[in-house]
């Protein structure tokens, strides 16, 4: 994949302020776990994040498609905003693609990064499963809940989300996919194995 050094900047600025915004709503910034919790955001949300996004780019760069990230301001201190207000709506930017996208091509392009967020998601309930004390258990569970609730988030299909051009490209897909993401967001697992 290639990479500007403008499309850096912005996945960087992107995975902080996204970070940041997930550690507000975990913890009170003046306490002392936020610095805790904004660590275990830059490693389970910005890693969810950035491989959601970095999906999209693969995919469209497989079909010919120039992709790059880019942030967005307003959506970046929104999202921080309504971490202070007790919620998240977390929208920091997007990868715009220009080539020769189909329905199907744009379809596929956008079912990459929720799909992604699903894997990790699983990834870190299976190590959830051995049980790792303390902090690293903690951050296992943060992992396994971010990525699922940024699946989800993404199938909105609404705007410019990732569920708007799955459900117009297949909505067999498209429902699967919601399905999937629903199931790991409110399957009880801090009771199962903790």
């Amino acid at each position: 994949m290639k990479f500007s050094e403008i499309e850096k900047q912005h996945l960087l600025k992107a995975w902080i302020v996204l970070s940041f915004a997930f550690a507000v709503l975990y913890s009170s910034i003046i306490s002392t776990e936020f610095i805790l919790y904004f660590i275990m955001s830059l490693l389970t949300v910005g890693l969810g994040f950035l491989l959601h996004e970095l999906a999209h780019k693969y995919v469209a760069q497989k079909y010919g498609c120039w992709a790059e990230f880019r942030a967005d301001d307003r959506m970046l201190m929104f999202t921080v905003i309504s971490a202070f207000l007790g919620f998240l709506f977390a929208a920091p930017g997007a990868v715009f693609i220009h080539g020769n996208v189909t329905t199907e091509r744009n379809g596929k392009i956008s079912v990459a990064g929720p799909l992604t967020n699903i894997v990790l998601s699983l990834i870190f309930l299976g190590m959830m499963i051995l049980q790792l004390p303390g902090i690293i258990g903690t951050a296992l569970l943060f992992g396994y809940r971010i990525n699922a609730f940024i699946a989800l988030f993404n199938m909105i299909p609404i705007m410019n989300f990732d569920g708007k051009k799955i459900i117009k490209w297949n909505k067999i897909i498209y429902f699967s996919t919601v399905i999937v993401s629903a199931v790991l967001v409110f399957l009880p697992v801090g009771e199962i194995l903790f």
